[in-house]
């Protein structure tokens, strides 16, 4: 029941009838009076934004010195854990980077070792039986009879077997030279890679005990290549 004295606060005012149009406006978004409108740009990252606190990155050493002097630099503002951290982390990359070069990985190859000519030539030292490999063993075994009787005795003797093995080990270098020229040229006629270079790369290898050759041999003695 209305009564007399009471206002009718069902019908609107003129006020809420003029401010309605703001009103909506102002929420026709769907977002309330504390919306603030974005800045048009997204929000760095936080790597981004601690980059553009270092400033500029600093150039790389140009010398030795200069490199050394700039680990030296770096290692006096490192705490013991950081250093032994760093050592661990050299040392790691070491094994891996030994592990690969022993291995053949192109990766970790010396220069010298890189290519698959160099590859082939390899592997064909290592399937040969060379005579260039007992150079290590008979030197040892020259040396040891050096320091006895014999080479006091019978110097003349001990002359003509080193001279013997000096010509045994040049005529098997020019067997496995001329060897391994030759089938690289069959297999790469368009490698520039060859001739005294590659032949002695070959020797030199050759001369090496099998299980210290670097890398380690990928094929066994006798096996066709």
């Amino acid at each position: 029941m209305k009564l007399p004295w009471k206002k009718d606060v069902d019908a609107p005012s003129p006020a809420t009838e003029e401010e309605s149009p703001v009103a909506e406006e102002t929420t026709g978004s769907g977002k309330g009076s504390a919306y603030t409108p974005g800045k048009g740009r997204p929000t760095p990252s936080r790597r981004q934004a601690q980059g553009r606190k270092r400033g500029p990155v600093t150039p790389a050493p140009t010398t030795r010195a200069e490199a050394r002097a700039r680990k030296k630099e770096l290692k006096s503002t490192m705490t013991r854990e950081e250093k032994r951290a760093a050592a661990d982390d050299r040392r790691e990359r070491r094994l891996k980077q030994r592990e690969g070069m022993m291995a053949g990985d192109e990766r970790y190859l010396l220069p010298r070792d890189q290519g698959p000519v160099r590859k082939f030539a390899r592997d064909i030292v290592d399937s040969r039986r060379n005579l260039a490999g007992l150079f290590m063993p008979f030197a040892i075994v020259l040396i040891f009879f050096m320091f006895t009787p014999i080479s006091v005795n019978y110097p003349m003797i001990m002359n003509i077997v080193l001279l013997l093995f000096v010509v045994v080990m040049i005529v098997d270098a020019v067997v496995l030279g001329r060897l391994v020229n030759r089938r690289v040229r069959e297999r790469y006629p368009d490698s520039a890679d060859g001739g005294f270079k590659l032949g002695w790369y070959s020797f030199s290898r050759a001369m090496q005990l099998r299980k210290m050759r670097a890398p380690r041999p990928q094929v066994s003695a006798g096996d066709p290549v």
